[in-house]
């Protein structure tokens, strides 16, 4: 029985080995749940705060998760200051910063130096896309925070608002993503704003050519030139990046897609190539569909890269290594 038994136990771990990678099996859904069992609530409780104060920080705490995981892996790098805050893709539009203090303090309260703030602004994202209306999915928790940041590797390694899909997908799949996940992280965009310096060159002067993007949509393009004109001073104004239905998490980026009302080049890029765009169709039909492959595509952009056991540490301040 012994033998068997441990015959069992050796297969077991085996399959856990070829099934998962070696950093993700360490994360575990039950990490905290004797350590600090409210943390759910209170990182609900903090999100939900903000957002009914700004209607902006939902896209704001998810497009910080993103560009967090994107360079060098999840762990928090962002929240430190200076470093990748100061990069071109984040200087004067990453915001948010002072949610995740607020939560950390309250969990510090809670349960001093137990939740990391890679955790925190994991758990952050999803709670912002799910009280936007959007999936809610289930995450596996452990990660730890980094102890650096750097500058030059946010500005190498984030995708950029103009780049061809090309690009964007070897970025991509640098962090051991697939096309499908373009599309399906993609349509984060479906909620949330953009800058006008960000697509103004589509309005005016679209590669040069002094005229505006053909295949943007007419009346869109009459509405931006309006919110955008060409003058230097309206360059940090707003415009919604989904201008059906900015606060809610839905499947309408995709139909606008298909209209040519993508705001950003890089979003409708997805639309010039066959399989992207085959998965932007069934996406704008399927709003199920999108929801459950978000969710998915979530859960293996949170895996990037994380530090657990005692790799990194535990911040006792979301901005500043301990």
């Amino acid at each position: 029985m012994e033998h068997n038994s441990f015959k069992l136990h050796l297969v077991h771990l085996l399959c856990l080995l070829l099934l998962c990678p070696l950093v993700s099996c360490q994360l575990n859904y039950k990490f905290y749940d004797y350590t600090c069992p409210n943390l759910t609530k209170i990182v609900r409780s903090g999100v939900w705060s903000a957002m009914t104060n700004d209607s902006r920080m939902a896209a704001s705490l998810l497009r910080l998760h993103f560009h967090d995981c994107f360079v060098n892996g999840c762990d928090g790098s962002l929240l430190l200051d200076g470093g990748e805050k100061n990069a071109f893709p984040n200087r004067n539009s990453t915001r948010g910063f002072e949610v995740i203090d607020d939560i950390k303090a309250n969990l510090e309260r809670a349960c001093p130096a137990t939740v990391s703030c890679t955790d925190i602004l994991t758990l952050a994202a999803r709670e912002a896309v799910y009280l936007s209306g959007g999936p809610y999915w289930f995450l596996p928790l452990g990660r730890r925070d980094g102890l650096t940041a750097s500058e030059s590797d946010a500005n190498e390694q984030l995708p950029g608002f103009s780049e061809p899909l090309e690009n964007i997908t070897a970025k991509f799949t640098s962090k051991g993503l697939e096309l499908k996940d373009v599309v399906v992280l993609s349509g984060a965009h479906t909620i949330g704003f953009a800058q006008c310096f960000t697509f103004k060159s589509r309005l005016f002067d679209f590669g040069g050519s002094g005229e505006p993007d053909p295949l943007l949509d007419t009346s869109l393009l009459t509405s931006l030139q309006s919110t955008c004109p060409n003058q230097d001073d309206s360059d940090t104004k707003l415009a919604p990046l989904d201008s059906a239905s900015s606060s809610k998490f839905d499947n309408l980026y995709y139909k606008l897609l298909l209209n040519n009302s993508g705001l950003l080049q890089s979003d409708q890029a997805l639309m010039g190539d066959n399989t992207t765009a085959s998965l932007v169709l069934n996406y704008s039909k399927f709003p199920y569909l999108f929801s459950k492959d978000f969710g998915a595509s979530m859960v293996k952009m949170a895996n990037i890269g994380v530090l657990t056991g005692q790799n990194g540490e535990i911040r006792k301040n979301c901005r500043l290594v301990n």
